[in-house]
């Protein structure tokens, strides 16, 4: 017996439109950055390392002033030095002192074989391979004596294969590791006695006596208790 196959009746439809307005959509993933703020750029400030890296430049100044003697790598040197405590200090100064050093030593070094085959000096392709070499023995240098004098070390080194004259370079590369030497001592010298809670110590107390100071000073007539 063949079977018809029932067709739905009016009220058997069911509204698929309706159902899928009704069913529950999954949610959708913002886009990237959507509803963040922009990061907001640190507003620079003077704190207590801007004060004392700024006075131990100009204390170095101020020596090199009585002494008639450029001040700048001295400067550099405790620039460089002056770190966000003692050990920071020894580290970023050790680097700087170090380096300069073993740049320095060791660029005399080379320079000297240079003259050997160019006394006049001038340009010639033996800086290359001088300056090769000179780069590897500095970087096995300060791994056996200071790890982080590479950098400042590979700049003594440099200027004195490329950019020193013939009859200066030894009393170039001398006082470039005293000049630095000065700016190191200096800035662990800033760091190490003059700590931060002791300088908040003092301009709390600059402070007491200016505010009695003006107190004192500004008119009172009114004040007749």
């Amino acid at each position: 017996m063949d079977t018809k196959p029932t067709m739905p009746s009016e009220g058997d439809t069911t509204d698929t439109s309706a159902a899928a307005e009704t069913a529950p959509q999954p949610p959708q993933t913002p886009p990237a950055g959507a509803g963040q703020l922009p990061p907001q750029r640190r507003r620079p400030t003077v704190g207590m390392r801007t004060i004392k890296t700024a006075t131990a430049a100009a204390i170095c100044a101020l020596i090199y002033y009585f002494l008639d003697r450029s001040p700048a790598f001295a400067c550099i040197g405790a620039i460089f030095g002056l770190g966000t405590s003692m050990e920071h200090s020894k580290l970023n100064g050790g680097n700087r002192l170090f380096g300069t050093a073993i740049g320095g030593v060791l660029g005399m070094v080379l320079f000297r074989i240079y003259l050997f085959f160019h006394p006049e000096g001038g340009r010639s392709l033996l800086l290359v391979a001088l300056v090769f070499i000179g780069t590897i023995l500095l970087i096995v240098l300060c791994q056996m004596f200071w790890v982080g004098g590479v950098q400042p070390g590979g700049v003594v080194l440099c200027i004195l294969l490329f950019n020193t004259p013939v009859d200066t370079y030894i009393s170039y590369a001398l006082n470039r590791i005293f000049d630095t030497g000065v700016g190191v001592v200096v800035a662990l010298f800033i760091n190490k006695y003059f700590p931060r809670h002791k300088v908040e110590q003092w301009l709390e107390a600059l402070w007491n006596i200016d505010s009695r100071i003006s107190y004192y000073w500004e008119d009172r007539s009114w004040d007749t208790d």
